[in-house]
């Protein structure tokens, strides 16, 4: 079930975006506009900032900030909606005291989540948020950060073009103010945007030079995501060798930070390379591994991909019989899951490969 934010008039926004291009325009008056939203958080500051007694106040910062702390260990291991649980709960707080930044920081995790759950409406309604804090705030990082999370919310709605000139932006406003890790990862989206409009080999430019910048600053979690993005272009390309040593990379350094979405995203790319180089044994061991890793988190969706990838790789192999077992363990969690559109997307796999048996 759907989250709804409930915060103060002066924070909310005015219209509902429903095309692509009205979204588009919408952004760039964000980006280059002190927009009436700004305003708004503005004016909710001057309320918020009441006398508050000090010791509420410091208990419920501690609290705010161990829920977005917590909801940000939940994002990595995969659990969007218990990050939005957790991101609305912290939101409530930091408005109760006043902390804009924080406010800030809060809306632009609670857009990846929402990004990852497809509900694209809440979304653009956080990163809104979040830009025109950041801006009303002066925050260039922030605003490094958000652009290149409304670049990703463009890409993921297959405005390519667009997304490419708000993460140019973001690169701009961070080369700047040298702020290095906003440098790696506008460069990384970059590579992103350009895989996306076909040309693999800019892209993979893009990428190594992101590692360089991400690399620096010794963020593990944003370098095997960049590391997964390269391994994309490179098996794209059909660079098999460099494919797999990329992802092997990268799920060393996802693992190492305990960072599981990365891993389980390593890990899809070698079953892909290893199972499109004929090495299926390997692709199986590989499975194997992403099914306990799944097993271990208690992620029942992770479950649900892992055995609809076992019945891919064994109906490539024309294993029909182990391959149906497969999919009805995955349509069983899907069940389980009220995810009525995957459970149905399932069946529908399982009966084209029965009817062509």
């Amino acid at each position: 079930m759907k989250q709804r934010l409930v915060f103060p008039r002066q924070l909310i926004c005015v219209g509902v975006i429903s095309r692509p291009q009205v979204l588009l325009h919408s952004f760039l008056l964000f980006t280059f506009l002190l927009s009436p939203i700004a305003a708004g958080a503005a004016d909710i500051t001057q309320q918020l900032h009441r006398p508050l007694n000090s010791s509420v106040g410091r208990q419920s910062r501690d609290e705010a900030d161990s829920l977005l702390s917590i909801g940000k260990q939940q994002y990595a291991s995969g659990y969007a909606d218990k990050t939005i649980t957790s991101c609305l709960q912290a939101l409530e707080l930091y408005h109760s005291i006043g902390d804009l930044k924080a406010q800030g920081l809060t809306y632009n995790l609670l857009a990846k989540a929402y990004i990852q759950l497809g509900s694209s409406k809440e979304a653009e309604d956080a990163l809104r948020r979040g830009l025109a804090i950041a801006r009303d705030t002066k925050d260039f990082q922030s605003q490094i950060f958000v652009l290149n999370n409304i670049g990703t919310f463009l890409l993921q709605q297959g405005e390519s073009a667009a997304a490419g000139k708000i993460v140019e932006d973001a690169l701009a406003i961070a080369h700047g103010v040298k702020n290095i890790e906003g440098e790696g990862l506008s460069l990384s989206n970059l590579g992103l945007v350009t895989a996306r409009l076909g040309d693999y080999n800019k892209a993979i430019k893009l990428y190594e030079n992101a590692l360089l910048f991400r690399r620096q600053t010794g963020d593990g979690i944003g370098e095997a995501n960049t590391l997964n993005n390269l391994g994309d272009a490179y098996l794209a390309s059909g660079n098999y060798q460099d494919t797999i040593t990329t992802y092997g990379e990268a799920m060393r350094t996802a693992k190492t930070n305990r960072d599981r979405t990365n891993e389980l995203r390593a890990i899809d790319g070698l079953v892909k390379a290893h199972t499109t180089a004929g090495r299926y044994e390997r692709a199986f061991d590989l499975l194997e591994q992403r099914l306990a890793l799944a097993k271990e988190l208690q992620n029942l969706r992770e479950e649900l991909k892992s055995f609809e990838s076992y019945a891919q790789l064994y109906k490539q192999q024309g294993n029909y019989l182990t391959a149906r077992n497969f999919y009805e363990r995955a349509i069983v969690i899907a069940r389980t899951l009220e995810d009525s559109k995957q459970e149905v997307q399932l069946r529908d796999q399982l009966t084209q490969m029965l009817q062509r048996k």
